[in-house]
């Protein structure tokens, strides 16, 4: 690998974007291409599609053979609301390989007692997502029920292009929430990406198992393609 490769493969790591590591396993040569940069390749196809889906693969040329290894963000999962399903899914969001940080003003429910060896921030979410923005790598899940402390990240977890967000409440709660949200100039659009009720459709009946549909729903949008993340906002 050339120390040049090494160095762009660093730096979209450090800006949380997608890239291909492209090797020419006949010639020894390689390139590096970042999402959002413009391909110009014989494999442009291939090397697209990789950057989209997050999958490596080895692709005949023809003449040559072409290892492209894709490169994506680690996951983050950022929970707003340090209430009991919050609990169970972290812990289970953890096991399965996602970075986790839940944000919760209300000192007495994010407290670091409650939730060991997890990232518990007592601040409001504007505050604390200043210094760590939301971006497409990113699942928001919105579970306070309260809409003072949940509808900020939403808004700004639509406008970051976040892949995934929920938001926890009855189908009157999320009407209500739409409504809010469409006075802060939020599309039709932008409203429709959200899921709400949270969570796939298991019959879920308590915080554990409500915990658990919600990230199966989660990993169910992290394996969509970049691309379909996109067209949906």
């Amino acid at each position: 690998m050339k120390i040049s490769s090494l160095y762009a493969l660093n730096e979209a790591l450090r800006k949380r974007q997608a890239a291909v590591h492209v090797t020419d396993l006949s010639r020894g040569e390689d390139w590096v291409f970042v999402e959002g940069q413009q391909v110009r390749h014989p494999m442009a196809a291939e090397i697209s599609k990789a950057l989209e889906t997050g999958k490596s693969v080895v692709v005949d040329s023809g003449d040559d053979e072409i290892f492209l290894n894709a490169q994506r963000p680690p996951p983050v999962i950022i929970i707003i609301g340090a209430v009991h399903i919050s609990q169970s899914l972290a812990r289970i969001a953890r096991f399965a390989g996602f970075d986790v940080c839940i944000i919760d003003p209300r000192t007495a429910f994010a407290s670091a007692g409650r939730f060991k060896d997890i990232d518990v921030t007592a601040e409001w979410p504007a505050d604390v997502l200043q210094d760590r923005p939301l971006d497409r790598y990113t699942a928001l899940v919105a579970v306070s029920h309260d809409p003072k402390i949940d509808d900020w990240p939403i808004m700004e977890a639509l406008t970051r292009g976040c892949f995934y967000v929920g938001a926890l409440g009855s189908r009157k709660t999320h009407v209500s929430r739409l409504e809010r949200l469409r006075q802060q100039g939020l599309t039709d659009g932008d409203l429709s990406r959200i899921h709400a009720p949270i969570g796939l459709d298991i019959g879920a009946a308590n915080p554990a198992e409500i915990a658990v549909a919600i990230l199966a729903e989660i990993i169910q949008a992290a394996r969509s393609p970049i691309r379909s993340r996109a067209e949906a906002r």
